[in-house]
């Protein structure tokens, strides 16, 4: 049966293009056979699920997964735009659209040895020398469309690549496509193997089948090409690059009918050249959220997943080795050749141990068709071939380059590789000359202006570099070093500010790391490494990679010069790793130990900013441990530095550590007095507070306000003050901040009998913490989940989360969120029958509330104490409990807490009152 240019041969199960075999999977020839034999007619997904699938139960994005291989497969679009063979009815099924045509008896197959269908009439030397097209080419489409529609029509085409991208293979597709358009007068050229260059004319010549007598080769090709349209393909010019431009430019400007398809590490440099870029495969950049078809579907995961098939014809593979598969071709940036070698290597020794040898020294050597070009057996091979063209500058400046990990600029690579030897313009020069011949990677998108070394390509560098000896290597590492400590002292020296711009610090986070392991390593220097980890402190912080900034925060401690000790470095240090500490670990003894000496240092310098700033984390500190009276002491100090610094953001922070010390002492008209001047002192959220404190001081000012105005009776000013805080906090980007803030919403929301969105901001608040390893949020998290199992009934389910979350807090001392976790553990207790305990746990809570200063919910206590003193019969203990309850809460002016006990005393006569209900909003 006949479509198009394919050919299907039911009985072979095969499938030809132009007579040629394609390789297609057996699922996607059952698929193809089901559509064609009833052209035009829908065919639903469960009928095609039944056919091709007869005996196992799969997925629809199985189907899909197939579907989309099969149109590929087909090259549906890319026969000039207009190929069209299978449709979708939405929501139905597919139908084959093509005609079909029945043949009758299957014609011969074609011998696979032969390289091309049979010659036309007009081809040079009767036959064509174009070598096989592979049976696939993956992940291409969009180059193929390009070229073959612009190379007709442009005179030179030079397809520029690093080694293993796939520029023949793409050449070879090109000229199998557009032979007939040239009459079949086409030749493929591959100088791969020739080593004279003056020898590039002849080697032209011979594959015409010319004969030149004379001593001009070129001549001889031009007048043979005559008036008549000619394709000429010169593969792996980059050896032979002088004398290949040399001809392709005399064949241009002398023969106009020819076009030429040219590949090479770098372009020919020539008149009338048009550049065409090989970029690597596509791969998906982030997995987690991903089925094994969908990363199937890109590119690079394909070539791997056909290769390693072919290699293994059991291989199958489930979604986690999908995402490591992914990994790899990540890790070997979506390089064909690698892809291809680690693919065979991983059908023979397993996907795990291939992924652990990437980028290991002997991977460089994995071997893979023996069939192939020798320089493209092994990585080493096709490195070497791109190596041994180099000049003696341009090897060492590749070898020295091997330093950067991810991106660096122009600046930071002659930096590195500039010396007595080779000055700054020489290195400008062979960085160059390096990125034109694809072995370092430029950035094209406007504005970046930075380049890469390709993963494999470091390596083999990193090697070179070894192998110049010990001296070299140290000193390549040690500029490195400099230059990034030198880049990050100067932002510092600017403001807090110029550390926001998150898209150019995270590519530099590999550098910062290289930098900060060789500083810190056994031939580093233990002086630089202490400043480099203090410089890279607010980067650390602004990425909220806090566990990062206390392992190199800590380091650095220990390495302290008795020279640095009490000076701006110390102070950065201590004053990081207390609040890498408090977020990411837990409330230590050792984080009041290393704020209290960084606020020493601060108080030493006379550096009343900064003494500011490790007051407002060491309120915090003492607020998550549940120290109020310490929390009070440093927002009243706060207030005389800032006065001292008469600035208004100063005060602004000063205001806010005092508001949030009043609103937890119970005191919420003192509370909302000094929010509101904190809040009318700062200027708007900005992410540069983050970074100087550890978390923005106005968006916590706002939850406060928030909380004070919700305790207040004005319950809809609250949300929308919440709600107006938490988007603030995640547009700033800062996962601290805003964890912050969506606790003070779950806070309102469960006060309020908000349930629903609660629910829906649980799993934020769950995942923001979990994806920046917060671990006291974690947990914080675990305690709103059993508070609403609770509100849903759900009560051994809320008590097991409540008593986990509470042992959990205790442990990392992160007692801010204990009494709220703790008057919803005493309801669901009372709720299952466990009166005692339920009671317990509200005498304890009392206790250390009354002990710590920490009356923000003593009424709330006594009324849950008194529902449990009701359940037990105790009615006169009961009132008695809720009168002190209303005396209290109205001297707070904490009118919610009074209406809500008011309701429950008034429900007094009845004979009971109910140990459920958080909710202050009635």
């Amino acid at each position: 049966m006949a479509f198009g240019r394919f050919c299907v041969h039911p009985g072979k199960r095969l499938l030809t293009r132009d007579s040629q075999p394609l390789e297609i999977g057996g699922r996607a020839f059952d698929l193809l056979m089901a559509l064609i034999e009833q052209p035009g007619r829908v065919l639903s997904k469960r009928e095609l699920l039944k056919r091709v699938w007869p005996d196992v139960v799969v997925e629809d994005g199985s189907l899909r997964f197939h579907m989309a291989g099969l149109r590929k497969l087909l090259g549906e679009g890319s026969d000039g735009g207009d190929a069209r063979f299978i449709a979708t009815q939405v929501g139905v099924g597919y139908a084959f659209v093509a005609p079909v045509e029945r043949l009758g008896l299957e014609p011969p197959l074609p011998d696979r040895a032969v390289t091309m269908p049979a010659p036309l009439e007009a081809q040079v030397g009767g036959t064509t020398n174009i070598p096989p097209p592979l049976p696939h080419l993956i992940g291409r489409e969009g180059d193929l469309d390009l070229l073959i529609a612009r190379v007709a029509d442009i005179a030179l085409f030079t397809v520029v690549g690093p080694a293993g991208v796939g520029k023949t293979s793409l050449m070879i597709e090109i000229g199998h496509w557009l032979t007939a358009r040239f009459n079949g007068r086409a030749v493929f050229v591959d100088f791969s193997m020739l080593e004279n260059p003056a020898l590039v004319p002849t080697m032209i010549a011979g594959a015409m089948g010319i004969s030149v007598q004379s001593g001009d080769p070129a001549a001889a090709i031009i007048g043979h090409c005559g008036s008549a349209p000619f394709l000429l393909l010169l593969d792996n010019c980059e050896h032979v690059i002088d004398e290949a431009a040399r001809i392709a430019e005399r064949i241009v400007e002398q023969a106009p009918h020819v076009r030429i398809v040219a590949t090479s590490r770098e372009p020919l440099r020539v008149r009338g050249e048009h550049v065409h870029r090989l970029d690597a495969l596509d791969y998906p950049p982030d997995t987690d959220a991903l089925t094994r078809e969908q990363l199937l579907a890109y590119p690079a995961l394909q070539l791997f997943h056909e290769r390693a098939r072919a290699a293994d014809s059991a291989w199958e593979i489930d979604g986690n080795e999908a995402r490591l598969i992914a990994d790899i071709c990540q890790r070997l940036d979506g390089m064909a050749l690698p892809i291809e070698l680690a693919a065979v290597r991983a059908a023979t020794h397993g996907i795990a141990a291939t992924a652990r040898q990437i980028g290991e020294r002997f991977s460089l050597a994995w071997s893979g068709r023996r069939t192939a070009q020798p320089r493209q057996q092994t990585l080493r091979a096709a490195l070497d071939w791109s190596y041994d063209l180099l000049s003696s500058q341009e090897r060492v400046v590749l070898d020295r380059l091997a330093v950067f990990v991810g991106p660096f600029s122009v600046d930071a690579a002659l930096e590195v590789v500039s010396d007595a030897a080779i000055g700054s313009d020489e290195a400008a020069i062979a960085l160059d000359e390096l990125a034109a011949k694809s072995l370092i990677s430029a950035n094209r998108v406007h504005g970046a202006g930075t380049y890469r070394l390709l993963e494999m390509t470091r390596a083999y560098a990193r090697e070179k570099l070894a192998a110049r000896g010990a001296d070299d290597h140290r000193t390549a590492t040690r500029r490195h070093a400099l230059f990034f400590l030198s880049e990050l002292e100067a932002l510092a020296a600017q403001d807090s500010a110029a550390f926001l711009d998150a898209r150019a610090l995270r590519p530099q986070l590999g550098n910062i790391r290289s930098a900060l392991e060789w500083s810190f390593g056994p031939n580093g220097d233990s002086g630089l490494a202490v400043r480099l980890a203090a410089a890279s402190m607010p980067v650390f912080l602004n990425l909220s990679h806090l566990v990062e900034c206390r392992t190199w925060a800590t380091r650095a401690i220990a390495a302290l010069a008795p020279i640095q000790r009490g000076t701006a470095v110390e102070l950065e240090l201590q004053a990081s790793l207390g609040i890498a500490l408090m977020f990411a670990h837990s409330n230590s003894p050792e984080v009041g130990k290393a704020l209290t000496r960084a606020l020493d240092v601060a108080t030493l310098m006379e550096d009343h900013r900064s003494s500011l700033g490790i007051l407002a984390r060491l309120h915090i500190f003492h607020e998550h441990v549940g120290d109020y009276a310490l929390t009070m002491a440093c927002a009243r100090q706060a207030i005389a530095v800032a006065e001292e610094i008469a600035d208004p953001e100063a005060l602004a922070i000063a205001y806010s550590l005092s508001g949030i010390s009043h609103y937890q002492a119970g005191d919420q008209t003192c509370a909302r007095r000094d929010l509101e001047l904190a809040l009318e002192h700062g200027s708007a959220s900005q992410g540069s507070r983050s970074v100087a404190h550890g978390f923005d001081h106005r968006n916590r000012a706002s939850i406060a306000l928030a909380r004070v105005l919700c305790l207040s009776g004005e319950p809809e000013a609250a949300r929308r003050l919440a709600e107006r805080t938490v988007a603030e906090a995640a547009a700033l980007d800062h996962p601290v901040t805003h964890c912050i803030a969506l606790i003070c919403s779950m806070s309102i929301d469960l006060w309020m009998g908000e349930f629903a969105r609660a629910r829906e901001t649980l799993p934020v608040l769950r995942d923001c913490a979990r994806a920046n390893a917060l671990a006291p949020y974690i947990v914080v998290a675990q305690g709103f989940e059993g508070e609403l199992a609770l509100e849903f009934g759900r009560h051994a389910e809320a008590v097991e989360a409540l008593e986990g979350s509470l042992r959990q807090l205790r442990e990392a001392r992160y007692e801010l969120l204990t009494t709220r976790f703790s008057l919803a553990l005493a309801r669901g207790l009372a709720a299952v029958g466990r009166l005692a305990d339920a009671r317990r746990v509200v005498d304890t809570s009392i206790a250390r509330c009354i002990d710590t200063g920490e009356r923000i919910a003593l009424a709330e206590l006594l009324r849950v104490k008194a529902a449990i003193a009701s359940a037990e019969g105790a009615v006169d203990g009961a009132l008695a409990l809720l009168d002190e309850a209303i005396a209290l809460a109205r001297s707070q002016g904490a009118r919610a807490w009074e209406m809500s006990v008011a309701a429950d005393r008034a429900g007094m006569p009845a004979g009971s009152i109910s140990p459920g209900g958080s909710g202050i909003v009635r």
